[in-house]
C-alpha cells in the first residue's frame, strides 16, 4: 500500500514539475510582452504577484495597451468567473482556517483544480492542491521577472516571436476540446464575430462579443448532454 502511495506521489511531483516548466516559459513571455507593450516593469511584476491569472493578465496587457482599461477589467472578471465553482469543488482541500483559505484562494488556477480533483482521497487532494498551486505561483512569477528583464534588454519582443507564444499555447490547449462538434461550432462562431467586429469596434469589445457564440448552445439544448 505504501509503495503504491509513494509511486502516486512521485508521479504527482513529476507531472506538476512538467507543468511548472511550461508555466515558467509562458510567464517569461508575459513579462517580456508586458514591458514591450509600454507597462512599467514594476506594474508587470506586481500584476503577476497580485492577480496570478495568466489568461486574464495577457488580456489585460493587450487591452490596456490598446487604451481600453475598462474592457480589461470587465473581461478579466468574466474570464475568471469560472473560479467560483472551482473554489466550491476544492474547498475541502484548501482547509478551514481563514489563513489557509486566503492563501489557497490566491493560488487557485485551472491546473491546481485539475490535479486536486484527480486524487482519490482527502489527504492526497490536499497535497496535490498545495504542491501544484505553490509550484505554479513560484514558476509564473520567476518566469515573469526574467521575461521583464529580457523584454527590457531586447526591446522588440516580436522579433523573437514571444508575442505568439501565449496564443499558440492556448490553441494547443483548446485543440482536444474542438473534437466535439458543438464546442467547435461555438468556438468558430465566436471567432468569426471577433474577427468581423475588430476593425469596427474599440479594443476589447470584439473579444466580449465573441461570447455570442454560446447562443448556439441555447439553440440546440438537446446536445448539451453529449
Amino acid at each position: 500500500m505504501r509503495t503504491a502511495e509513494r509511486t502516486t506521489e512521485r508521479s504527482l511531483v513529476r507531472d506538476v514539475g512538467a507543468i511548472g516548466l511550461a508555466v515558467f516559459a509562458v510567464g517569461m513571455s508575459f513579462g517580456a510582452i508586458g514591458v514591450a507593450s509600454g507597462l512599467p516593469a514594476w506594474a508587470v511584476i506586481t500584476m503577476s504577484l497580485v492577480v496570478f491569472a495568466g489568461g486574464a493578465q495577457f488580456m489585460a496587457v493587450g487591452l490596456v495597451a490598446a487604451g481600453n482599461p475598462f474592457a480589461a477589467v470587465f473581461a478579466g472578471l468574466l474570464l475568471n468567473a469560472r473560479h467560483l465553482p472551482f473554489g466550491l469543488a476544492v474547498a475541502d482541500a484548501v482547509g478551514t482556517s481563514w489563513r489557509r483559505r486566503l492563501v489557497g484562494s490566491h493560488i487557485l488556477v485551472d491546473e491546481t483544480v485539475a490535479f486536486t480533483m484527480a486524487q482519490p482521497d482527502p489527504a492526497s487532494r490536499r497535497r496535490a492542491y498545495w504542491l501544484t498551486g505553490a509550484t505554479l505561483f513560484v514558476s509564473w512569477n520567476i518566469g515573469g521577472v526574467l521575461g521583464v528583464l529580457l523584454g527590457e534588454a531586447v526591446g522588440d519582443t516580436d522579433a523573437l516571436g514571444l508575442d505568439a507564444a501565449f496564443p499558440a499555447g492556448l490553441i494547443a490547449l483548446l485543440l482536444p476540446s474542438l473534437r466535439d462538434r458543438q464546442t467547435r461550432d461555438v468556438a468558430l462562431a465566436g471567432a468569426l464575430v471577433a474577427v468581423v467586429t475588430t476593425p469596427l469596434l474599440p479594443a476589447g469589445l470584439p473579444v466580449l462579443l465573441a461570447l455570442s457564440g454560446l447562443l448556439l448552445m441555447r439553440r440546440r439544448p438537446g446536445r448539451l448532454a453529449c
